[in-house]
Parts: C-alpha cells; sequence; structure tokens
C-alpha cells in the first residue's frame, strides 16, 4: 500500500500542485523584492499588494479579490500604511469609503513585482516553450475561473 505523502508525490493533485508554485514562488518573488530594497514585505502582503490598483482600491474589492477576509485585509492594509507602503484617502465617488492607495514606496514596490514576476514566467516559456506556456497558462485561467466562480 502506497502512503499518502508518497502517493501526493508520486501523483500531485491540483491543490499540492498550486501550493508547490505559489510557495515557491512567494519565496523567490520576496527574496528578489528584499534585494531591491524591499526586505520588510512578507507573502501575506500580496492580498493587498498583488490587487491593488495603482489609482487606489476599496478594502471590500481587495478582499473580494485575493479571497481573503474584509478585516484580514484590513489588519494588513495596517501594516502596510505602517511599513510606508499605503495610505487610506477618501474615496472620491463615496466619501463615506476610503481608498488604500499605493505611496511612493508602494508603486516602486508594484513595479518592481512586475518585472521579477515577468522575469520568471518568461523563464519557465524558455524551460518548456513559448506555445506550451501560452496554453497552460490559458488552462490554469480557466480551471482558475471555474474554481473561483469568476468566469465569464
Amino acid at each position: 500500500m502506497v502512503r499518502r505523502s508518497q502517493r501526493k508525490q508520486q501523483d500531485p493533485d491540483l491543490g499540492v500542485l498550486s501550493g508547490r508554485t505559489l510557495f515557491s514562488l512567494q519565496r523567490e518573488l520576496f527574496a528578489k523584492l528584499a534585494e531591491q530594497g524591499h526586505p520588510r514585505l512578507r507573502p501575506r502582503h500580496g492580498a493587498v499588494l498583488a490587487y491593488l490598483d495603482e489609482e487606489g482600491s476599496r478594502a471590500t474589492d481587495l478582499a473580494a479579490q485575493s479571497g481573503q477576509h474584509k478585516q484580514v485585509i484590513g489588519t494588513l492594509v495596517d501594516e502596510l500604511v505602517e511599513l510606508g507602503y499605503v495610505e487610506r484617502q477618501p474615496d472620491p465617488a463615496d466619501r463615506r469609503a476610503k481608498l488604500i492607495v499605493p505611496t511612493e514606496k508602494g508603486l516602486d514596490h508594484m513595479a518592481k513585482s512586475d518585472v521579477i514576476l515577468a522575469d520568471m514566467e518568461a523563464a519557465h516559456a524558455r524551460a518548456v516553450g513559448e506555445q506550451a506556456y501560452a496554453e497552460f497558462k490559458r488552462v490554469f485561467r480557466l480551471v482558475a475561473e471555474r474554481q473561483t466562480g469568476t468566469g465569464a
């Protein structure tokens, strides 16, 4: 009989593959960001920074996009305000609401993250072939949309 841990090693399911990919991607991304001037950020901050619009986003939108509870997003925003990456500003469309807006430091992080991730994706595309990687991304996007209920 094959033990469960061995079975997951030999034939990992979507959850295991997704987790391995995410955690490895985060380790590499945040190590490179630390080298480029952002050493205090942690992967948990990605629940805000990965979805943040340059002109600002509402916490409720960040929660919906990241799949995190609004309270978790609030805590992360508090940390990011303290670290100097975002600030809260009144939403011009609704003065009762607040926008989470990136600071210059936050914009620098976002730009560097985009470059690092693009480089990582390009390396994967070179390794498996441009066409195969494009097809992988297309199918993975469809699976993610189906799983999260965000598809068209």
